[in-house]
């Protein structure tokens, strides 16, 4: 019970801490300035989204650029950012960027620099608690912000729904369990990540993406996130229907990351048509 305790308080630290970081934002840029320059912005309309990009034929891939986590401790990156985000808008179908500063060395500089160097949608993966966070994300030119269910109460998550699709946000709304699920359910969602990490142990287990597939209908898109490491897992998530994996450690330690996504696309749908042929 030792190390589930120690995960839990990690997670309580994350919270803290951005509650506090927060706080210090909110004494540079004012939540109403914040606010009224997020609601200033006219952008034209553009059939590219988050949302648009992962709903289609075959597997989409959400390559994620992250320095660090609490997990794995710091990554090994072959490439510096700019090489590989022009890897990523030959291969992947979004980016997720970590803005995440203490635990995960992220930063919202990171996603705004990603911006200039791609067209591709970013999903700005944060501990969003605050509707600060909404405001700053459309600022900084995220197309999408992930909900983690386990740090928000119902309220919370329609709430934070509702303002981020107010503002023209995607939404990744992220669950570990089948209680998270359910919760998840009463918005509506239209994108579901599963995590397959487990919040009391760290432990990985892929099953849980085929778990909890079984609960959601085939109009939603099924997200598969964490411990997607090998050619192996590829072809084992390839048994259940998804729709896109988010890929973190894989593609950051990868020295082609370009090469690295495209053979997790081919192993997929590859063995997709196999299982449909049979």
């Amino acid at each position: 019970m030792l190390k589930a305790r120690c995960y839990k308080l990690i997670l309580d630290k994350i919270v803290e801490k951005k509650i506090v970081f927060l706080e210090e934002q909110k004494k540079k840029i004012s939540e109403d300035e914040m606010k009224s320059m997020a609601l200033s912005i006219k952008e034209k309309p553009t059939n590219t989204t988050f949302y648009s990009n992962l709903k289609k034929d075959g597997l989409s891939i959400i390559g994620e650029f992250k320095n660090a986590s609490p997990s794995a401790g710091d990554f090994d990156s072959k490439v510096d950012l700019a090489s590989r985000i022009d890897f990523y808008s030959k291969s992947v179908d979004a980016i997720s960027c970590l803005t995440e500063v203490d635990y995960f060395k992220g930063s919202i500089e990171y996603l705004k620099q990603i911006k200039q160097l791609t067209s591709l949608p970013i999903l700005r993966k944060d501990f969003m608690i605050d509707e600060y966070q909404f405001y700053e994300a459309k600022i900084i030119g995220a197309s999408a912000v992930l909900l983690i269910c386990a740090i928000l109460d119902d309220y919370q998550i329609k709430y934070f729904y509702e303002l981020a699709r107010s503002l023209d946000l995607d939404v990744l709304v992220e669950v570990h369990n089948e209680n998270e699920m359910e919760r998840a359910l009463k918005i509506n969602p239209r994108i579901i990540g599963v995590n397959n990490r487990n919040l009391n142990d760290f432990s990985i287990n892929l099953d849980t993406t085929r778990r909890l597939r079984k609960m959601v209908d085939d109009e939603k898109i099924f997200v598969s996130e964490s411990g997607i490491y090998t050619p192996g897992d590829i072809s084992y998530l390839s048994d259940v229907k998804i729709d896109a994996v988010l890929v973190g450690q894989m593609l950051m330690e990868s020295f082609n990351p370009e090469e690295t996504a495209n053979t997790i696309k081919n192993i997929y749908n590859e063995r997709r048509v196999v299982a449909y042929e049979n």
